[in-house]
């Protein structure tokens, strides 16, 4: 009796462990943030930026703007300059982050598409991206960064470290205040 007992009881657990594993924790994350599409936040650096920071005094807004399958478009506009884009792509059942940088007429800037793939499936509420080398090959000095994302009910941050450096910045966007988008981003009309 004692042995059909305990194996009801691992049979049970196991059940629950399988269950609970059945989506990676980067699939749990990628579901979530679609929940989000169509939809604008406001944020706020979070970080300690001087008075001449390009973000300083300015309105910060992420559009999650288009979602697919294998994709995730969040243009990032600060005030007036729409030059910037969050890409995420599925891949290899891993995230990979890209930055995309266009100018006003929808050009590309001479360092966009920098970023990395997160090494591993991570949790469902955050997910890490060091630099890859296409990043290392444009941008020498930002070969040691790693980007993260954090997401939860109530918020999403962006946040850049510069491994064995100062440089640190993070924007904090609150997903239960939805805005209005200020339009599509250069370059994606």
């Amino acid at each position: 009796m004692k042995n059909l007992m305990l194996f009801a009881v691992l049979f049970t657990f196991t059940g629950l462990v399988s269950k609970a594993q059945e989506k990676s924790g980067n699939r749990l994350f990628w579901e979530t943030l679609s929940k989000h599409c169509g939809k604008a936040f406001e944020g706020e650096v979070t970080t300690p930026i001087s008075d001449n920071d390009p973000f300083a005094g300015k309105k910060l807004i992420m559009h999650l703007v288009d979602c697919g399958s294998g994709f995730i478009h969040i243009p990032f506009f600060v005030g007036e300059d729409k030059s910037r884009t969050w890409v995420l792509t599925m891949e290899n059942s891993l995230i990979k982050l890209k930055h995309d940088h266009r100018h006003q007429d929808g050009s590309e800037d001479k360092v966009t598409q920098y970023g990395g793939t997160s090494p591993n499936t991570g949790l469902e509420n955050i997910q890490f991206f060091p630099a890859d080398q296409e990043t290392a090959d444009l941008i020498p000095h930002a070969s040691n960064n790693v980007w993260w994302i954090t997401l939860d009910d109530n918020s999403f941050t962006y946040n850049l470290r510069r491994i064995g450096s100062d440089r640190f910045f993070s924007v904090k966007f609150d997903l239960t205040k939805e805005v209005t988008s200020p339009g599509p981003a250069w370059g994606w009309e």
